[in-house]
């Protein structure tokens, strides 16, 4: 049997040119008789053991992903139907969403800084000015915010109905920070944007004595809501930064890799931000001692990050990048260096 050793690859590859191209149009073809059929799988075989032969002799080479590509519809074509989604459901929760999540942790961190000093700027500077609180609004309309309207909207509508109002509204925002993170712009807008409201309300409040009432009220759900956020914001970036720093890759290769590895970030933060809307919900307009609220809440956070850090990282030492395998994208074209 002759093995890339014996022969060089572009001898094997012109003396298995014409079996390739007959299991490429058998892979191809729309309707199969019993020989063909049995065909196929014998040409099959046969390609599998030529790209075996090329990637244990030569690596990683042009001739071996044309047989890997031509490999991939045939097994396609022989397999027929797809793989069982629920079968997939176990790879998805144990290694491609805890390993995209681990991918962007540190980016998580600095945006969570980031956002904590924004927030703590604009209270200060705005808390320390009667003059800008004033421009905020009226006397009355302010003080109406602070003693009753902050707390009010935990409390307006029934628990069910405001967790589900709260988990889908985050769930669209963060979403868009994933999927319009290409752009640059529109996870730092959304980012900036609820650092200022957040830091301009805990002004309100500090300004009427009422900084107590606000970190009770914030905490037990914000904990996990923020964090999802600015996971979903580092999400976008890093979509952003495979389109400006592609390395040797195409940008459009790089693109669609870091999009169809964080996009996954998109689907888990949907499970997250449930957590996080039943705790704002049924927890936070609760009358209950603070600890145990920003206990609750604390704890809601804690799972989310043993599960996006230490099953992350375990997803991450087996391999995963969350995105998806050789066998569902296909092979990857080469590029230099």
């Amino acid at each position: 049997m002759r093995t890339v050793n014996q022969v060089n690859l572009d001898a094997l590859t012109a003396a298995r040119a014409r079996e390739w191209a007959r299991l490429d149009a058998l892979s191809k073809s729309r309707r199969l008789t019993g020989p063909e059929v049995d065909e196929l799988v014998a040409r099959y075989q046969a390609a599998s053991a030529d790209l075996a032969d090329i990637k244990t002799s030569a690596g990683r080479t042009p001739q071996g992903d044309h047989v890997s590509t031509m490999l991939s519809r045939a097994r396609l074509r022989l397999t027929g139907a797809p793989e069982n989604v629920l079968r997939t459901l176990p790879r998805f929760f144990a290694l491609r969403l805890p390993a995209a999540l681990y991918r962007v942790r540190w980016t998580t961190l600095v945006i969570a800084a980031l956002f904590v000093a924004v927030v703590a700027l604009v209270a200060a500077w705005v808390s320390s000015d009667p003059a800008l609180v004033a421009s905020l609004g009226p006397q009355a309309a302010l003080e109406h915010y602070a003693r009753e309207q902050f707390t009010e909207y935990y409390t307006e509508n029934p628990a069910a109905v405001f967790a589900g109002m709260v988990w889908t509204n985050n769930a669209w925002i963060a979403a868009q920070c994933v999927l319009f993170g290409v752009t640059g712009v529109f996870p730092v807008y959304v980012l900036m944007q609820n650092a200022v409201g957040l830091g301009t309300a805990a002004a309100v409040m500090f300004a009427f004595d009422r900084g107590d009432v606000f970190v009770l009220y914030i905490l037990p759900h914000g904990l996990l809501e923020m964090t999802c956020i600015f996971v979903a914001g580092a999400a976008g970036l890093h979509i952003f930064w495979a389109l400006v720093a592609p390395g040797p890759r195409t940008r459009l290769a790089a693109l669609a890799d870091a999009g169809l590895s964080l996009a996954t970030i998109a689907i888990g933060l949907v499970f997250a931000l449930a957590l996080s809307g039943v705790v704002e919900g049924f927890v936070t307009g609760q009358p209950w001692p603070w600890w145990l609220k920003i206990g609750i809440g604390a704890l809601a956070l804690g799972v989310f990050l043993f599960y996006m850090l230490f099953v992350g990282r375990r997803a991450a030492r087996a391999g995963e990048t969350g995105g998806l395998t050789e066998y569902e994208a296909g092979t990857p074209r080469l590029v230099s260096g």
